[in-house]
């Protein structure tokens, strides 16, 4: 019985140094002031302004864009119906069957 206490104790005191997370802002850390307004984004995220979330909203835009790009390239360059270089022929023209 005495080392389920110890296990609860611990347990209580994990939490206690666990924040919440609307205690700051996600992206300068500023504390959240209570009675004022919390600009939430995707979800659970916590921002002081207007200015801070528009500003990880414009982050993510960015990041989201570059995935794509990198993606994109990768698929490029692993798709073998896509052959490039001086032995790739192209033939161009109408063709007739009678």
């Amino acid at each position: 019985m005495r080392s389920a206490a110890l296990y609860y104790a611990g347990c209580e005191e994990h939490h206690q140094h666990q924040p919440h997370f609307l205690e700051a802002c996600f992206l300068c850390q500023k504390p959240l002031g209570h009675n004022r307004d919390i600009f939430m984004y995707r979800g659970n995220t916590p921002f002081c302004t207007q200015e801070c979330r528009q500003e990880q909203m414009e982050i993510d835009e960015a990041e989201e864009k570059s995935w794509k790009l990198s993606k994109k390239a990768a698929l490029r360059q692993t798709d073998p119906t896509k052959k490039t270089g001086p032995n790739k022929t192209v033939r161009t023209g109408t063709v007739a069957v009678a």
